[in-house]
């Protein structure tokens, strides 16, 4: 499975956490059922990487006083995440020595996801960035990197970028014209990094609008930057993973899962879209922008 475990994980402990509260266990009780321990029950239950097994699922069905269906659900999930185990993980792996710590996450995400909302305020999305702009913003947030070690941070960038050539991926690109209009580089290299968002908006899976410095209302500027991921029902168990917003920041990533935290982000994405120029009047943007 090309998307990693990371979306069966999180189905599969957040079934195990609805069901043990249900019956009323503790994870300490719910651990001593499964015969492991109380803090690899509770990483189970967080989505995070622990050895699962069909033996400690179905005790733990048992326990549960679990429907024939709840139990095969707990068993669908934890074949999906052997397969993805089986499969070696993400293309990623390969390039570990050039991906900050963390970022493995948002990259299983990424590949997970079958549409991503991405709102920008200072830079262009890395799905869409040149080589020669991403390599400036490398440099300029990593001076004392080698070439060797900038080249294999511009490869990881390129392979991203394969996503686009996904027909059930789509990428929605919302960004303000102060993005277009900073010089990162050079003025050759935004001139380029323009012309490749007027070429990839030409994808029928890819739509970039632009917010024009023109507009009155000042939407989107308060909640800074910020992606939105949402995914297709898993393989097997066709459970329907709920969406993932994500904020980068300077002192470490936040991911937001609860559903009425994402929600007010999906809110925030439509006034974006409110404001935001057509795609066609934002190409008629960049154009101009080219143009100077």
């Amino acid at each position: 499975m090309a998307n990693g475990s990371t979306l069966p994980r999180r189905a599969l402990g957040r079934q195990l956490r609805k069901l043990r509260e249900r019956a009323g266990f503790t994870q300490s009780a719910a651990s001593r059922v499964a015969e492991i321990s109380p803090q690899s029950y509770g990483r189970i239950e967080d989505g995070r990487q622990t050895k699962v097994t069909d033996l400690g699922l179905n005790a733990l069905a048992n326990a549960y006083e679990t429907t024939d269906e709840e139990r095969r659900l707990l068993l669908d999930l934890a074949r999906e995440i052997r397969a993805a185990t089986a499969s070696g993980g993400g293309w990623w792996r390969a390039y570990a020595d050039a991906i900050a710590s963390g970022f493995h996450h948002y990259l299983s995400l990424e590949e997970a996801a079958n549409w991503v909302t991405s709102w920008q305020t200072t830079v262009v999305p890395g799905l869409l960035q040149t080589r020669d702009y991403r390599q400036a913003l490398t440099w300029a947030t990593n001076p004392d990197q080698s070439p060797e070690e900038v080249n294999r941070t511009l490869d990881v960038a390129a392979r991203r970028q394969d996503l686009l050539n996904r027909p059930e991926f789509h990428f929605e690109a919302l960004m303000s014209e102060a993005v277009l209009r900073y010089t990162v580089g050079s003025p050759t290299v935004m001139a380029e990094q323009v012309k490749r968002l007027i070429d990839r908006a030409a994808a029928p899976n890819v739509e970039i609008r632009v917010v024009p410095n023109s507009e009155t209302r000042p939407v989107g500027l308060f909640s800074r930057s910020f992606h939105l991921f949402s995914f297709p029902p898993l393989p097997s168990s066709k459970l329907q993973e709920p969406p993932v917003a994500f904020m980068e920041a300077l002192t470490g990533d936040l991911y937001i899962e609860r559903r009425d935290e994402v929600e007010k982000f999906s809110r925030e994405a439509e006034r974006i879209r409110q404001v935001a120029l057509s795609p066609s009047a934002s190409r008629d943007l960049m154009l101009r922008i080219v143009e100077e």
